[in-house]
């Protein structure tokens, strides 16, 4: 197993487990007809985008095949003071999951932020993921609840932030 900093060639790899993992993990959370327009084409589009603007970082198994990614930025929104680090994504194929891999990940976004000056962080995560119990296994702390809609229904996401960053690494 393998964490290494994207690079341009990583695009449909990391489109394939966004795809997947959104299958995988939001069936039955978000309408069908929304998944069902998932595309691996339109979302390496994305991550061609995504590659140069962000901190992308992509976990590969023995094989050298991507099987999850982690990205992180600077907080975008402002909305929550004290929080200026966000941890924008984490996505692991299913059958990779509870094996630390996200873990490693998490700690990748972390390393780059608190390189730059960084040391709080963010996350929204719908609030029906299970996979949300990871954040607060990790320590972190419920700051808010935002509703958004997705392919026309009205969800939750929680809003759980880390006012210290440097206990992850």
């Amino acid at each position: 197993m393998k964490i290494r900093k994207a690079i341009s060639n990583d695009e449909a790899g990391i489109a394939q487990v966004h795809v997947d993992s959104w299958i995988s993990t939001y069936s039955g959370i978000i309408p069908t007809e929304y998944l069902d327009k998932l595309t691996y084409e339109n979302r390496q589009k994305l991550w061609e985008k995504n590659i140069l603007e962000l901190d992308v970082f992509v976990a590969e198994n023995n094989e050298g095949r991507i099987i999850g990614f982690s990205t992180g930025r600077t907080e975008r929104t402002g909305r929550h003071k004290g929080f200026d680090g966000e941890l924008s994504s984490i996505y692991l194929l299913k059958e990779y999951q509870g094996k630390g891999i996200g873990k490693r990940l998490l700690n990748s976004v972390v390393n780059t932020l608190r390189s730059k000056g960084i040391n709080s962080m963010l996350v929204l995560v719908l609030e029906d993921n299970p996979s949300r119990y990871f954040y607060e296994a990790m320590g972190a702390q419920i700051l808010d609840k935002i509703e958004l809609e997705i392919g026309g229904k009205k969800l939750n996401e929680i809003v759980y932030g880390w006012d210290g960053i440097s206990k992850l690494a």
